[in-house]
């Protein structure tokens, strides 16, 4: 075994997405910077989560949309073709290699260092290389880490670990349709793969301990998709706890609380994330192995062990190990503002904390936007009612049936979906807003600006929606809000 020592200006321990940002970020402003990644280039995201997920959900989505209007729906009489829909996520996953990615890196003027990597005191990493040497890398001015994220299985589960469970990699990389699936998990990951494994023939049964799906967003939320759900077949048991799991050969046998057994060919559990960070050497700068990592708006770590002669934070983390949002989108937000704080403090610049919003995550804490690729789907930003209530706010709920919307029935013949925003009625701006229906997700950039912008109500009248779109659903809020409004006035006079 051989040491190599190196030093950079920034060192940035995980290679996704947010890796990758945080990197871009410090090499354009002029800091020599290097990337450790113990996988592949790209990360989680690229290959086993956001763009393989969509990739399998992308062509039932396609199809369902054409089904869902007469004419098209006459045309649209085949089932998905499997083999050509994992073809095709495969292609977009590269096949599970890392080249363009790398070469990207390259291109960015960034150095890679592939190994794992773990922390050797303020300002080192030590990396151990695939060839089994060590190469020690010192930061003049930052440690950047972005590990991301890991599915969590249950603990103590009898048989769990002997049946082989899939997690959410199994479950976007598999190369073969299962005849059934069962699926343990009401959360996002829960229902997106149950929606693409049905789509593309396999028996799905959904289990979920809750009474909804999707317990983060509002109720209607998961009740319209548990019903999108069971009219494409999946079977949907909620209020249901599994104690054991067996597999014998090819059958994987998951035993319930009620003392039913079921069936299948796999088992998929969606039941959480950890961070990635126990083997990150966190305990040798004062922080808890495996723990997730407390940062202030900047991305800073706080409660790290000070570096000597440092002026100041020398450990950031930016993306899912940071626990503030859970989402690549919000990792990348993030990376960006702590490349740009790392950069200001390395040059000897001030933060700017308003200016561009350069160095301050505020979006991580009300403003979050999130799509939920099911059929329907689910897009929603901000605070639920249940959060604007339990923060404090004095919110009114407005809510709208999507179908009534005409730009909607010109999407689908017999749309379905609802609408609703949840209003500050202090300052008359939008808190919250969630769609579900067809095609929703397109209709959340929009939300998400007015919730970050805090554009106040009576603005949002002046932004006109084109007709006949599905955005006129924007007008409708309105009315229904302002109606509200007044008839609370007329009471109050009464």
């Amino acid at each position: 075994m051989t040491t190599k020592s190196t030093e950079y200006d920034v060192i940035v321990v995980g290679a996704g997405p947010t890796g990758e940002n945080v990197a871009d970020r410090t090499s354009a402003a002029g800091l020599s910077t290097v990337l450790v990644e113990s996988e592949l280039v790209g990360g989680e995201c690229s290959y086993w989560a956001c763009m393989p997920s969509k990739a399998l959900l992308r062509p039932p989505a396609a199809l369902a949309a054409a089904r869902a209007v007469a004419g098209s729906r006459e045309a649209a009489t085949g089932t998905l073709d499997a083999a050509a829909v994992l073809a095709r996520r495969d292609s977009f996953v590269s096949h599970w290699k890392d080249d363009g990615q790398a070469a990207w890196v390259a291109g960015a003027g960034i150095e890679l260092v592939r190994g794992e990597g773990r922390l050797d005191g303020p300002r080192r990493v030590l990396v151990r290389t695939p060839e089994g040497d060590e190469r020690l890398l010192t930061a003049r001015h930052a440690v950047a880490l972005c590990t991301g994220s890991r599915a969590v299985l249950p603990a103590d589960l009898p048989g769990l670990a002997e049946a082989k469970p899939w997690t959410s990699r199994e479950a976007t990389s598999a190369q073969r349709v299962p005849e059934r699936l069962l699926v343990v998990g009401g959360g996002v990951v829960g229902v997106e793969m149950a929606t693409a494994w049905q789509a593309l023939g396999a028996r799905v049964t959904l289990l979920v301990r809750g009474e909804r799906l999707l317990p983060r967003l509002e109720p209607f939320a998961g009740e319209l998709v548990a019903a999108g759900l069971r009219a494409a077949g999946v079977v949907v048991r909620t209020g249901v706890q599994t104690t054991a799991v067996r597999r014998d050969g090819a059958v994987v046998t998951v035993r319930l609380d009620d003392g039913s057994e079921l069936a299948a060919e796999e088992v998929l559990f969606a039941t959480g994330r950890a961070p990635r960070t126990e083997r990150l050497g966190l305990a040798g700068v004062g922080l808890v192995d495996g723990s997730w990592l407390t940062v202030d708006d900047s991305c800073a770590v706080q409660g790290a062990a000070e570096a000597p002669g440092a002026k100041g934070p020398w450990l950031y983390a930016a993306g899912d190990l940071n626990h503030r949002a859970l989402l690549t989108h919000q990792g990348k937000y993030q990376a960006r503002i702590a490349g740009a704080a790392i950069a200001a403090r390395a040059l000897g610049r001030p933060l700017e904390l308003g200016a561009w919003g350069a160095h301050a995550a505020t979006a991580d804490l009300a403003a979050v936007p999130q799509v939920v690729f099911t059929e329907p789907e689910v897009a929603a930003v901000g605070l639920s009612a249940e959060q604007a209530e339990r923060a404090g706010h004095r919110a009114r709920v407005v809510d709208y049936e999507l179908g009534r919307v005409a730009g909607a029935s010109l999407v689908a013949d017999d749309y379905q979906g609802r609408a609703r925003m949840v209003v500050d009625q202090e300052r008359e701006v939008l808190l919250g807003v969630t769609f579900v229906g067809p095609g929703v997700g397109e209709l959340l950039h929009a939300a998400t600006i007015a919730v970050v912008g805090q554009v106040p109500i009576d603005r949002l009248w002046h932004a006109v929606p084109s007709y006949p779109t599905v955005s006129e659903i924007w007008l409708r809020l309105l009315e229904t809000y302002r109606d509200a409004q007044q008839d609370d006035a007329h009471r109050d006079a009464e």
